[in-house]
């Protein structure tokens, strides 16, 4: 079997092997049982996924008084030499863990657009990689003692400020992607605005302090405003007031009552919103007619534009944040003496109906705020608050919801790869295509925990067609034979059906007695045969009773599973 450290360069394998899908489907099944993951740590050590599937509830109920022995396992686990060295690659930026020759010329579709499609995660994110990590597990609970192993290193990076490798810097949540992305995004781009946000309060600072340095060297204010970078503006009384928290000028325009560039301000952005708060917050809104959240934000940029904008109105802002709540006087914009004719605001344009409303919103919040730049301002959005609330979330995650993301992103990442490899090969397109159709249909209709058995089966069915071509081909004659034969219609999932009717012998190596009896001998009889068809793995019921396998005995301990 090969080692930990061998996996730690660019794997040789062309997609993620099945076994490792079957594993976190048997993960899903079982999962299903436990209300968090450390139920599943309280559960008994020696049962592989397949024995948890039947009693995984009652053993974790009461092995949830063991607070003592869950937490010596635990350490003992996490400080596991192999462990560590796992972390540590996972999360090495520079790494090539796990990394997949990926065709050159693969077109964007192909790794973009379906793992989308079914709600995974980006090829070769950081997703992807801990499904692969967890996927190599045989047991359930070493899968959640490695997940916790996770989630302890997410803290050290989120409090050391440091990105997570494989998943963007500042960028909103994907809704697309599964919520497990959508949350490691939302960490990333947390530790962005933070360091923005002392980036920016850094250089406000250093330009008031290079104001009043000019104030102090000059009895010429207006001299010193010219020949600095710090920016002022005029106010009608001639006085110079020092803008703060400007951004850019905001093209030609200029304020309406003193003639002054219109800058527009750095803003407090708004809050990072996963699939799951998006939801609670419309459920919240209908529920209640809440528009606090909207409020705060209008409110916060009034300040920020005060703040750049010296001399401002109302009908400035408005001009800026909402152009059509404003119609311009075009015989006065033409007019290149408007500001010293003392032409009165509504010869030059009107505002909206809506805005001229008796206590409409914006006027009375305009006429509440001061003018305070943005870092200097109450956060809208506490980074803190809500990645201590994702860290929580993942030690209190359902197994099934955290398993079925990761068996979801590592399909995409099989399928994504294959399609280039497949899609021009005239023996196996059609039938490929049948099996992409399928999954983005299965993966689709939320019964993830329904469908986990036949979308293992469909991604044998495309690694088969990867790595033994001719056993594949096999099994498609022989499916058009008996499809010929028995006169039934020829749908992409009648096809599929019959191919994936129980039996499944052309998917499979058959082993033999003697290559099974010498490995049971040995204590290291393969995984691939730990899944054969004989096993019943996939069923309904789980295994019978009495001493596990060989299969259910080994772990990532002692290496990676034969493929």
């Amino acid at each position: 079997m090969p080692s930990v450290e061998g996996l730690t360069a660019a794997t040789k394998d062309p997609i993620p092997p099945s076994s490792v899908l079957k594993q976190l489907a048997i993960a899903v099944e079982a999962g299903s049982k436990a209300k968090s993951m450390k139920d599943v740590i309280a559960s008994p050590g020696g049962s592989s996924p397949a024995r948890e599937r039947a009693g995984l509830s009652l053993s974790a109920v009461k092995a949830l008084v063991l607070r003592e022995k869950e937490d010596k396992l635990t350490s003992e686990f996490t400080s596991n030499e192999k462990v560590v060295q796992l972390i540590n690659s996972l999360f090495d930026p520079e790494g090539d863990f796990l990394r997949r020759k990926i065709d050159s010329n693969l077109e964007e579709t192909a790794m973009t657009s379906l793992p989308r499609d079914i709600h995974g995660a980006p090829p070769e994110s950081l997703v992807v990689k801990l499904a692969e990590i967890l996927g190599n597990y045989k047991t359930l609970r070493k899968m959640a003692l490695f997940w916790c192993r996770v989630v302890a290193e997410l803290r050290k990076l989120w409090f050391e400020e440091q990105y997570l490798p494989g998943v963007p810097q500042d960028e909103i949540p994907d809704l697309k992607s599964c919520l497990l992305y959508q949350q490691f995004q939302v960490i990333n781009c947390c530790i962005s605005r933070k360091r923005f946000r002392i980036i920016a309060t850094e250089s406000l600072d250093s330009m008031m302090m290079q104001a009043n340095s000019d104030i102090k060297e000059s009895t010429d204010c207006s001299a010193e405003a010219s020949a600095s970078p710090v920016l002022y503006a005029r106010l009608n009384s001639g006085e110079l007031v020092l803008r703060l928290g400007a951004d850019h000028p905001a093209g030609d325009m200029t304020l309406l009552e003193t003639g002054e560039p219109v800058y527009s301000p750095i803003t407090q952005e708004g809050p990072l919103l996963t699939e799951d708060l998006i939801r609670e917050t419309e459920e919240f809104v209908l529920r209640t007619g809440s528009v606090g959240a909207g409020c705060s934000q209008l409110l916060s940029d009034m300040q920020a534009f005060k703040a750049a904008n010296p001399g401002c109105i109302l009908e400035d802002f408005v001009r800026w944040h909402s152009p059509p709540d404003w119609t311009d006087n075009e015989a006065s914009t033409e007019d290149s003496d408007v500001f010293d004719s003392g032409e009165p605001l509504s010869a030059r344009g009107q505002l909206s109906r809506r805005m001229q409303k008796e206590g409409n919103l914006w006027r009375e919040l305009w006429e509440t705020s001061k003018p305070v730049p943005a870092v200097k301002q109450a956060p809208l959005f506490d980074e803190d608050l809500a990645v201590e609330g994702i860290l929580n979330a993942f030690e209190e995650m359902h197994p099934s919801d955290l398993f079925g993301q990761l068996f979801v992103s590592l399909l995409g990442l099989g399928f994504g790869i294959a399609e280039p490899m497949l899609s021009g090969n005239s023996d196996f397109s059609k039938l490929f295509y049948d099996c992409k159709e399928y999954i983005i249909t299965a993966c689709q209709n939320n019964k993830l925990n329904e469908k986990v058995d036949g979308l293992v089966q469909v991604y044998e069915t495309v690694e088969k067609m990867l790595l033994n071509p001719e056993e594949a081909l096999k099994m498609i004659k022989q499916t058009e034979e008996s499809t010929t034969v028995t006169g039934e219609p020829r749908s992409p999932f009648k096809r599929l059906s019959l191919i994936f009717g129980g039996k499944d012998k052309l998917l499979r190596k058959s082993v033999s007695k003697d290559q099974t009896n010498d490995e049971e001998k040995s204590g290291r009889q393969s995984f691939s045969s730990f899944f054969d068809s004989k096993s019943s793995l996939f069923g309904k019921k789980p295994p019978k009773s009495g001493s596990p396998s060989p299969s259910e005995k080994s772990s990532i301990d002692t290496g990676w599973p034969v493929v």
